[in-house]
């Protein structure tokens, strides 16, 4: 192959290429950890990116952007997780239990057997080596956000769950959210980060014939569809009576792809216990 070694942008681009051609993973993705949903977005996610997870209520949506920010930094990746449905402290908690595979309430309890109580301090190394970094949520929405996440040095993958969190002003929650979404695309480009957000999709009639979630589902006047490069969908089967679904069965699809196809989805299992997704290619 023809080495490009001038600095204009397309000699960037093809240095890069050269490297990922020589077996150096890509500067720009950051693995998310579970290996189907990497492949399926052509390595992971990629800096400058806007990735939205959405889902209807109590499906995981935290859980899984908590496990991807942990799978991020323990991959070398600076993670951030702002939060703004629970303390700094419950998310950490929440972090250590999926790593160490204990229920919260065992931890909570001190009712841990030899076993679990093992595992959690292994886990309690990991995470003091290489831990996101937890933060709460401002209270005055997107426009402070965006300037606390410019003071934020060489992150790497920037999580803030939830979307709804965001809400403020006088206008109607759709504008609001559309807002956040636009301001959050142009951060994750100046800043050249990726950003993840979990949202709730209030358009979901859970008792349609097909409850898995859609680009419609999410609202905010249509700014998914048009500003996300990734949207995502998280369905669990067995939340839905009428479906029998197998318990912790998970589906996560590919509802929009920028920089790849999209309509595909890969398959996950989620332990309750634990608040903890695994890959079922794994």
């Amino acid at each position: 192959m023809t080495r490009i070694t001038d600095l204009s942008p397309l000699g960037r681009v093809m240095r890069r290429v050269d490297a990922v051609s020589d077996g150096a993973p890509p500067v720009d993705t950051i693995a998310t950890g579970f290996p189907s949903l990497d492949r399926a977005l052509g390595g992971g996610l990629r800096r400058g990116d806007l990735v939205l997870i959405g889902g209807d209520i109590g499906v995981g949506k935290s859980a899984l952007a908590l496990a991807i920010a942990v799978r991020a930094a323990q991959n070398g990746h600076a993670s951030t997780f702002f939060t703004g449905e629970a303390s700094t402290e419950r998310v950490i908690e929440r972090a250590l239990a999926l790593e160490g595979r204990a229920r919260i309430d065992d931890i909570r309890g001190g009712t841990l057997d030899e076993a679990t109580r093992a595992s959690l301090g292994a886990a309690a190394v990991r995470l003091r080596e290489r831990m996101p970094d937890v933060y709460g949520l401002p209270g005055a929405g997107v426009d402070a956000l965006a300037l606390e996440l410019r003071s934020i040095a060489d992150a790497a993958l920037v999580i803030i769950d939830p979307l709804q969190a965001l809400a403020v002003g006088s206008t109607t929650q759709d504008e609001q959210f559309a807002h956040a979404i636009r301001e959050l695309k142009r951060v994750a480009v100046e800043l050249n980060i990726a950003v993840m957000l979990t949202g709730h999709t209030p358009y979901l009639v859970s008792t349609r014939a097909d409850p898995r979630p859609t680009l419609a589902d999410l609202g905010a006047l249509g700014a998914p569809a048009q500003h996300a490069d990734i949207v995502l969908g998280l369905f669990r089967e067995e939340l839905y009576p009428a479906l029998q679904g197998a318990e912790g069965a998970t589906e996560l699809s590919i509802l929009k792809n920028r920089n790849g196809p999209s309509g595909m989805y890969v398959d996950l299992y989620f332990y309750k216990q634990w608040l903890r997704f695994e890959d079922m290619a794994e």
